[in-house]
């Protein structure tokens, strides 16, 4: 398989030279595409650096400012897909939150998968290094989010997944709404809406040890509101239909 890496940053510059290294040392060999967000500490200068180290493995697409996670992703995914060199695609945060040996882990599964998710909330998943907090509000908010969109997922905030590009392909990235956790829970939800076959696999998340979080409560708060907005919209799918029936009616009617 041809895998491409899709990392978010914004001011990792003690983190991304790291992450991309060890991306590249994995076995598969896969690519990796970073989309930082104006970085003003040379974030994307050290990606330049890599990918003079590394042609043709490293990409960076720069972004005008601070736009967002959801926002990152997107861009990415067109990118990627526009391209089309790539099987699948894997999204990871830059941080060391995603440890990038489970790469492999999440590739062994994707025989019979559409999406497979990096899971710290199936059995032999964890969390490292988390006050309990933080803790809380992860767990509840997977409960709730469970529970409203009705289903067996445990862990629908997590942002360790590996896709396949007809997936992808298949679903509209561009309608993607959502930013933060709530565009976690957003994707994989429509993933499951296109009949999407999605396995979790066990992780270990540990928490940040250089830069700072980008969590916030705001950022909490629009994941638990845009919970109800993803269940009550319908997928991309069924509104294409919709509309296409509409333009049928409005042509009978001609």
């Amino acid at each position: 398989m041809r895998i491409l890496v899709v990392t978010p940053t914004y001011n990792e510059a003690e983190n991304v030279r790291q992450h991309v290294e060890a991306v590249l040392a994995r076995p598969v060999r896969p690519d990796v595409l970073v989309v930082d967000d104006g970085s003003p500490d040379g974030t994307a200068d050290i990606v330049r650096a890599l990918a003079h180290e590394h042609p043709g493995r490293v990409e960076l697409l720069e972004r005008s400012g601070k736009l967002g996670l959801g926002t990152a992703y997107v861009a990415g995914f067109k990118q990627a897909l526009a391209l089309g060199r790539w099987d699948v695609i894997v999204q990871m945060d830059v941080d060391g939150s995603h440890d990038p040996r489970a790469i492999d882990d999440l590739l062994a599964h994707m025989n019979g998968a559409d999406l497979v998710i990096g899971s710290r909330y199936v059995p032999g998943g964890q969390v490292e290094n988390w006050p309990w907090s933080r803790r809380t509000v992860s767990w509840v908010g997977n409960l709730y989010a469970r529970t409203v969109l009705r289903t067996r997922l445990r862990d629908l905030t997590g942002g360790f997944k590996a896709w396949r590009t007809d997936l992808l392909a298949r679903l509209d990235v561009d309608s993607f709404a959502a930013n933060g956790y709530g565009y976690q829970i957003e994707t994989t939800y429509r993933a499951l809406q296109a009949g999407a076959r999605v396995v979790e696999v066990p992780i270990t998340f540990r928490d940040r040890e250089l830069g700072e979080s980008k969590m916030n409560t705001g950022i909490a708060v629009e994941a638990v509101s845009a919970v109800w907005r993803i269940r009550l919209t319908p997928a991309p799918s069924a509104r294409a239909a919709r509309q296409a029936g509409s333009g049928d009616d409005a042509a009978g009617r001609r």
